[in-house]
């Protein structure tokens, strides 16, 4: 028998040898397909088209997944889309594709800082700099680094110091620009932006750059000239035409800010800082119901834009009646949260809810869960003073009457009763502020965001048992003006709200004003991010600020060497607490700082707890001296500050807008 095997190897060999060139050709075109592919994707970077990019880079990758390049590259659309965590996932396998690459390790590092993760972040500067102590980008992460953790001081000599080395770099002398900008060296920044100017003349990022710091000068005029030429050299650039938007709405041109926000929209529907650009452009007109449907259609397209929902509820309450549906379909957003947030457990969260609630819609039925959490907590006197007030609107059914009537009976031996005052009639707020914010102050992702911030502030101080907002118009025009129209209102201080944010983050700062005087009384600085941040940092702030203002109430009366105050377990009155008794218009506010003062010998007594209810608390007295002199109104003063009643002031952090600024001129 013949053997079958060699011509059928020999049949494969030769087809084998005959398919070798095209084996070679399609290896080699994918090869070259893969470097067409980062080609591409190299070109869209330049043109920051970073989605397009991305796609290339993610095709190259496919096609060749070693290619180091390439997934440093898609790293870095990634980091410029703000996907930070999908950037450090790709800089990280670019590392290990080309070990000891000090590029690669600073873009690792920024991205670290724009994660929150600054240790890790200083352990990769740290490495770069031992290796090369001049390497620029080391020294720009080590400047942010600085700037994250709240230190732009260190980051200014920082950034002098490279200025020195590279002179003529354009990135250098912006970002020091921008970070004296920030602490207020208006003169000294502009300085470096002109250097910028004169040496890069025409880099449209130069004039963007120097539009926003003017802007931040209150140099409207230049500003605009800048952003203008900045669209001259780049068309289209967004954050230029951004900016010029909002630089028109703050030189008062309402109609061109509304014509170039609706220029923005035709572009991107989904553009929001847009559309509240162009709903607080129709209010400055006047033209208030197209101000709401504006306002009402952009949180529709984003429910989680705060300053579009405060801006349009401040126009709903300011300016519909009362009966207006429009404030109950409002209102009912935020009574679902609070059944929500109540569910959860969270009560202090609940509590904002119903009552932002109930400042739009005062007749909502909701207000019973709202007095159940009162009763909850504790306060079984202010969720009977709820209950009648829903009596009183027409509101009562059955179970409600019912509720009235057994804690009627509960609170028979309330404190309050025995003495015979009505808690409603005494409610005392012994300390009034005027909240303010100055026109010249802007955020450049929402105008007017000090003002908004500023009228929430001063919403949620509406329920503080004893801080009373002034009446007073928001926006001033000046601190001179905050002043004399505190001064002229007798309020005891002033409080001046200034905001800075990017799409992420918001920074509110409180400056904190003696309404006598105008001296400084205090700073108050909270930063959040994330859901909810525009709330949860206007409540830092009230918090701060009320944990500082010292105990202050009023004697009621007094039946021999027994006294009632107008103030009880609500504002953290104890049993066997001590408080000074100083005789009726003799407590001055101090000149300066937070708080009071008054003469030794205007103390005329003391109180020693005994009892304390929700509203008032009774104790003995004391008198100072032979002769009883105690009445009345006299003032009830906290001896010493209990450390428990004292909140710490929140450090002043990283300025989010000066990140967000630095990081894209990256």
């Amino acid at each position: 028998m013949k053997p079958v095997g060699m011509p059928i190897l020999l049949v494969l060999g030769i087809c084998l040898l005959g398919d070798l060139p095209f084996l070679y050709s399609q290896t080699r075109t994918q090869g070259l397909g893969a470097a067409a592919y980062y080609e591409a994707g190299r070109r869209s970077m330049g043109q920051e088209d970073w989605y397009a990019a991305a796609e290339s880079l993610l095709e190259c990758l496919r096609l060749n997944p070693a290619h180091a390049e390439a997934t440093a590259a898609l790293s870095e659309c990634y980091y410029e889309l703000g996907e930070f965590d999908q950037a450090l996932l790709w800089i990280r396998k670019a590392r290990t594709l080309s070990r000891g690459n000090l590029v690669l390790a600073n873009l690792e590092a920024f991205i670290l800082i724009a994660l929150g993760r600054l240790e890790e972040a200083s352990s990769v500067i740290t490495d770069v700099l031992t290796r090369e102590p001049y390497n620029k980008e080391a020294l720009f992460a080590a400047s942010e680094m600085d700037i994250a953790r709240g230190r732009p001081g260190d980051a200014v000599t920082r950034y002098r110091e490279a200025v020195r080395r590279y002179p003529d770099d354009r990135r250098l002398l912006i970002s020091l620009a921008l970070v004296l900008g920030s602490l207020g060296d208006i003169e000294t920044a502009r300085t470096y932006i002109d250097r910028a100017v004169v040496q890069h003349p025409e880099d449209y990022r130069v004039y963007y750059y120097a539009a926003y710091l003017d802007a931040q000068a209150g140099r409207l005029g230049s500003a605009i000239q800048y952003a203008e030429r900045a669209l001259t050299y780049r068309p289209g650039y967004g954050p230029a035409f951004s900016l010029l938007a909002s630089l028109r709405y703050r030189s008062g041109q309402y109609e061109e800010a509304s014509r170039l926000a609706d220029e923005t929209i035709s572009l991107n529907r989904d553009d929001i800082s847009a559309w509240y650009l162009k709903g607080m452009s129709y209010i400055r007109m006047g033209r208030h119901a197209d101000a709401i449907t504006i306002l009402s259609t952009a949180s529709t397209i984003d429910p989680t834009d705060e300053f579009v929902r405060a801006a349009l509820e401040d126009l709903i309450i300011s300016r519909t009646a009362l009966e207006d549906p429009l404030r109950s379909s409002w209102a009912t957003w935020h009574f679902s949260r609070g059944r929500d947030f109540r569910s959860r457990n969270l009560i202090e969260q609940a509590l904002f809810e119903y009552r932002r609630g109930l400042r739009l819609n005062p007749y909502a039925l909701d207000r019973k869960e709202y007095a159940d959490l009162l009763r909850v907590q504790g306060y079984p006197a202010r969720y009977l003073e709820e209950l009648r007030f829903m009596q009183t609107l027409g509101l009562g059914d059955r179970s409600l009457n019912d509720a009235v009537e057994a804690y009627d009976a509960l609170l028979d031996e309330a404190i309050y009763r025995r003495w015979s005052v009505n808690p409603v009639d005494i409610a005392k707020r012994h300390w009034t502020v005027a909240v303010f914010s100055l026109i010249s102050q802007a955020s450049s992702y929402h105008v007017d965001a000090g003002a908004t911030a500023a009228s929430y502030i001063k919403d949620i101080l509406t329920h503080d048992r004893n801080i009373a907002p002034m009446p007073l118009e928001v926006p001033q025009t000046s601190f001179s003006q905050s002043f004399r129209l505190a001064r002229e209102t007798e309020a005891d201080y002033f409080l001046i709200i200034s905001v800075t944010e990017n799409e992420r983050d918001m920074a509110i700062k409180g400056e904190l004003f003696v309404g006598r005087t105008g001296s400084p009384a205090g700073e108050f600085y909270a930063y959040r991010t994330g859901a909810d941040r525009l709330r949860n940092a206007s409540r830092g702030i009230v918090d701060q600020f009320a944990a500082q203002l010292p105990f202050r109430g009023e004697l009621l009366t007094h039946k021999q060497s027994q006294g009632l105050i107008d103030k009880g377990r609500a504002d953290g009155v104890k049993a066997d607490m001590v408080y000074e008794v100083v005789k009726k218009g003799q407590v001055l506010i101090r000149s300066e700082g937070i708080g009071l003062s008054y003469a030794a010998e205007d103390v005329v007594g003391t109180l020693v707890i005994e009892t304390a209810d929700e509203e008032v608390a009774s104790g003995s007295l004391s008198r100072n001296g032979f002769f009883d002199r105690i009445a009345p109104g006299d003032a009830i003063i906290l001896q010493a500050q209990s450390p428990e009643n004292t909140k710490p002031i929140e450090p002043p952090l990283a300025d989010p807008e000066l990140r967000a600024l630095l990081w894209t001129l990256r």
